[in-house]
């Protein structure tokens, strides 16, 4: 949870508040692929990209 409150901190320091959306969507999909892993909706997720 450091990396967080440090990432946040960053972010608040020098007005990269545009990196949140960008963070949030990667952590989505990446949370998507992660447990879609070897179910029946894998195929189906993979066609997305």
């Amino acid at each position: 949870m450091s990396f967080i409150a440090e990432l946040w901190a960053f972010m608040r320091a020098r007005k990269k508040f545009w990196l949140l959306p960008i963070l949030v969507v990667m952590a989505i999909f990446g949370v998507l692929i992660v447990l879609t892993k070897g179910t029946a909706v894998a195929p189906f997720i993979y066609t997305l990209f």
